[in-house]
């Protein structure tokens, strides 16, 4: 089978890990019992996952001339994700501040550093998106970065998968450039105000053609205009650190989709990649690969 190619525009962070038993409440203090710096950020970890899981990667992002950006450049390279169109710019990498507890639980505190130099699209970044199979954006760079490419991808045809995180308002020029919206419950709560996550899908139909709302443990649901809603189960396994987790799934799916697969067997099989990270410390650095994956989701050749 010929890999497809995707193109992903977004952050690339390196997250410093603490793990502890129980997160500190405000003015607390706790003892941790581990500290990992790991790569991480959501658009590179939708790329490390999506090449994992069997795609050609481009990464459109930028990191800092540090050497934490040094560091991001080869862990994507390593990755086996194409890096010509990675900017180095002046000033500090991304970061990522994450405490995860014992129950598998994190708090996150991003500060985008060079990820905020991306308001605009080079030719170059154009025309890898008009040459991918798939898009995908999430919504840790400036929002004019994320609106350029998405128009970017609707005027070459491209289908474009935007997981709407962190959540904030999105404006009506970005949904209408979006084939398919990828929010957890919380940020499908955020962006329409309904808590139930099967009305706050319906909703978001008003706007975008088809969604899928991850719901952690209780697997997925995917909404389509003109379509009963189908919800796709999670697997059960013991989580150690559901960082990443969501953008494990983003990536696994956009590989699914490209090779053809209908959305609640391309969720499946997502959900099948969700499943292995989880039992892994990291983001990037717990993604399955596509040969564990397959095993996981009962592919056989």
């Amino acid at each position: 089978m010929t890999r497809p190619h995707i193109a992903v525009l977004g952050s690339i962070n390196m997250d410093l890990v603490a793990y502890v038993a129980k997160a500190p409440q405000r003015g607390e203090t706790v003892t941790g019992r581990e500290f990992r710096t790991l790569p991480g950020g959501k658009g590179a970890n939708q790329a490390v996952a999506a090449a994992r899981a069997g795609a050609t990667v481009s990464m459109i992002g930028a990191v800092g001339n540090d050497t934490f950006g040094t560091q991001l450049r080869s862990a994507l390279d390593h990755s086996g994700v194409d890096t010509d169109l990675l900017r180095t710019v002046e000033g500090p990498s991304g970061t990522a501040h994450i405490v995860v507890d014992d129950d598998g639980g994190n708090a996150i505190v991003v500060i985008p550093g060079a990820n905020d130099t991306l308001t605009t699209l080079s030719p170059g970044d154009t025309a890898e998106i008009a040459s991918a199979a798939a898009l995908l954006l999430q919504l840790e760079i400036p929002m004019e970065g994320v609106l350029a490419a998405a128009q970017a991808a609707r005027a070459a045809g491209v289908r474009t998968i935007l997981t709407p995180a962190p959540a904030r308002p999105l404006p009506p020029e970005l949904l209408a450039a979006t084939d398919l919206l990828l929010p957890n419950e919380h940020e499908a709560a955020a962006l329409t105000g309904l808590p139930d996550p099967a009305d706050a899908a319906r909703a978001l139909l008003d706007q975008v053609p088809e969604v899928v709302v991850t719901l952690g443990a209780a697997g997925s649901l995917y909404v389509a205009r003109g379509a009963e809603p189908v919800t796709v189960p999670a697997r059960r396994v013991t989580a150690v650190d559901t960082t990443g987790a969501g953008d494990t799934f983003a990536g696994a799916l956009a590989v699914a989709l490209c090779e053809g697969n209908y959305l609640p067997q391309a969720a499946s099989w997502a959900s099948a990649a969700s499943a292995l990270s989880v039992q892994r410390p990291g983001a990037a650095a717990s993604m399955p690969y596509r040969t564990e994956i397959d095993t996981e989701a009962g592919v056989t050749a």
